[in-house]
């Protein structure tokens, strides 16, 4: 990318979007384009191409969508795959329509079967069922994934997907409903030292196994695969290892110095019960994860626990 080229990042304030911001400033890029969702809503078409004919971007990295974990992907399944339908296919085709030279479609590791074989590989998309409780919003990253592909082979668009496992840091959403389960964990074991409670409890068995990624290094991956990669077919961005929610739950209670004891509400759903992705492509397209996990929540705790306790 060319350093005054004219960079949108579509969903700019959120977790990805601004970790994307921070890694192109640090390389020189200055020349952004950016709307909220209060200036610009993705899920309306003619907004969308609009803003497209106006600004006519160079670069787009589209890492917009509605999130959440568990709880508020199985509450609001319809306007997860509404809202998030909406957004990829309106500005996919924007950047199609006004000529970009390059976009990159961030998905999600959801994408892949409940039940493919470990780690998941680039391959086995489509191959199986979905994990029921995160299907509507697996189904729209599959389509976005797709329309990409498509693009690129009927209009010789240079689109590109990659694939994020779970992700962590700056900017993450603490809320107590609708977070995922490293932040919530966080939330919840501060929380329960300020209070002085004497046990935490945590949703399903702790069996399910999760890897993390420091969003910093999704930025950077990111980056990298911006610059060199070309590649029609989606690429997973990981670390290549994982580890069980209980033994997250237990690093998290390290880090804060929270000396109770962890409970287990077994009415909750555990999820997929592994998810590691295969990053063997990536890394022999020359890029891994730098920031080890341990490290990751401790940087990560010492800026939230400094807003927390104002």
């Amino acid at each position: 990318m060319e350093k005054n080229a004219k960079i949108y990042i579509a969903g700019h304030r959120g977790m990805v979007g601004s970790a994307l911001k921070r890694r192109l400033e640090k390389a020189g890029h200055h020349n952004f384009i950016s709307r909220t969702s209060k200036d610009l809503d993705l899920r309306n078409q003619s907004a969308v191409n609009a803003f497209f004919q106006e600004e006519k971007p160079d670069y787009v990295f589209l890492a917009a969508a509605k999130v959440g974990g568990i709880l508020a992907n199985n509450t609001y399944r319809g306007e997860f795959i509404y809202d998030n339908l909406m957004i990829e296919c309106n500005v996919i085709n924007a950047a199609k329509e006004h000529n970009v030279k390059k976009l990159m479609f961030l998905g999600s590791s959801c994408i892949y079967p409940k039940l493919a074989p470990q780690p998941l590989e680039e391959s086995s998309l489509l191959t199986g069922l979905l994990e029921p409780t995160n299907e509507p919003y697996a189904i729209a990253k599959i389509a976005g994934i797709k329309l990409c592909e498509a693009y690129n082979a009927q209009y010789g668009c240079n689109f590109i997907s990659v694939m994020p496992t779970n992700l962590y840091g700056p900017n993450d959403n603490y809320d107590p409903q609708n977070s995922h389960v490293l932040p919530a964990l966080l939330r919840k074991f501060h929380e329960a030292k300020v209070q002085g409670k004497k046990s935490v409890v945590m949703w399903g068995t702790g069996s399910p196994k999760r890897e993390f990624l420091h969003v910093d290094d999704l930025a950077d991956a990111c980056f990298y695969l911006m610059n060199s990669y070309s590649d029609p077919e989606l690429i997973n961005i990981g670390t290549g290892t994982d580890l069980s929610i209980l033994d997250l739950a237990l690093l998290i209670k390290e880090t804060v110095g929270y000396e109770g004891e962890i409970e287990h509400d077994y009415s909750k759903p555990d999820g997929t019960p592994r998810k590691l992705m295969d990053v063997e492509k990536l890394r022999k397209h020359g890029w891994e994860a730098k920031i080890s996990l341990k490290d990751g929540i401790r940087s990560v705790y010492e800026d939230i626990r400094k807003e927390w306790d104002s």
